[in-house]
C-alpha cells in the first residue's frame, strides 16, 4: 500500500515538473517570437516609403481641399474688396453732386438776398424821397407877365369819341326795359348800358331798336347805333 502511494507521488511530482518546463519553454518560445516582431516592425517603419502610398494620396486629398477652399475664400475677399471699393467712388460721386448742389444753392441765395437788399434799398429811398417831400413841400410856382390868350383847339364832337372808342354791340330787352351792349375798341371789353347809366360823362338818355343809344351832355344830343358803331 505505501508503495502505491510513493509512485503516485512520484508521478505526481514528475507531471508537474513536466508541466512547469513545458511553460516556461513556451514563454520562451513566445518571447523570442515578440522581440523578433518587435525588430521587424521597427525595421519596418523605418524602411517605410510613404511616397505614393495611400496615406499620401489621402494627405495630398485633404491638403488640396484645405488649398482650395482657401483659394475660395480669398477670390471671395476680391470681391468684397472690389465691391466696396465701388460703393467708395459712388458714395465719392453722391458728396460731390451734393456738393455741387449746396455750392447752386448757395449762389441762388446770395443772388436773392442781393436783389431783395437792392429792392429794400430802393424802397428806403424812395421813402425817404416822398419824406423829404412831405418835409419841405416845394414853393408856390411864380407866374410870368399874362400872356395873351389864345383859344384851344376844340375838342372832339361826342359822335367822333363814341365812334373811336365804342362800338354798339346789340340791343335787347323789350319796352322801357331795353338795354345795349357796347364794345371798348382799345380793350375789347363788352359794357351794358341801361337808361339813366353814364359812360365817360355822358348820360344815356335813351335806347330803342331804330335809333340805337341816345346819349346827352350839357344839353347836347347824340346817337350810337349799328350803322355808325360798325
Amino acid at each position: 500500500m505505501q508503495n502505491k502511494i510513493k509512485l503516485l507521488l512520484c508521478a505526481f511530482v514528475f507531471g508537474i515538473t513536466s508541466a512547469s518546463y513545458a511553460v516556461d519553454s513556451v514563454i520562451d518560445v513566445r518571447v523570442d517570437e515578440f522581440a523578433a516582431n518587435e525588430d521587424f516592425s521597427a525595421n519596418a517603419v523605418e524602411d517605410y516609403d510613404v511616397n505614393g502610398s495611400l496615406f499620401q494620396q489621402i494627405t495630398d486629398l485633404e491638403q488640396e481641399k484645405v488649398l482650395m477652399q482657401l483659394e475660395k475664400e480669398r477670390a471671395q475677399l476680391n470681391l468684397d474688396l472690389d465691391r466696396l471699393a465701388a460703393e467708395k467712388i459712388k458714395l465719392h460721386m453722391e458728396i460731390d453732386t451734393l456738393s455741387g448742389r449746396a455750392e447752386q444753392q448757395q449762389q441762388e441765395f446770395e443772388t436773392e438776398r442781393a436783389r431783395l437788399q437792392n429792392e429794400a434799398k430802393r424802397l428806403e429811398n424812395e421813402r425817404e424821397a416822398l419824406s423829404n417831400k412831405t418835409a419841405n413841400p416845394a414853393p408856390a410856382a411864380t407866374y410870368a407877365p399874362a400872356q395873351p390868350v389864345y383859344a384851344a383847339p376844340e375838342q372832339p364832337s361826342l359822335p367822333q369819341e363814341i365812334e373811336k372808342r365804342y362800338k354798339l354791340i346789340n340791343v335787347f330787352g323789350a319796352g322801357a326795359q331795353l338795354q345795349a351792349t357796347v364794345q371798348d375798341l382799345a380793350n375789347g371789353q363788352n359794357k351794358k348800358l341801361s337808361v339813366g347809366k353814364e359812360l365817360d360823362g355822358y348820360t344815356v338818355k335813351s335806347i330803342s331798336l331804330d335809333e340805337g343809344v341816345v346819349f346827352s351832355k350839357d344839353g347836347e344830343i347824340q346817337t350810337l347805333n349799328v350803322a355808325n358803331g360798325n
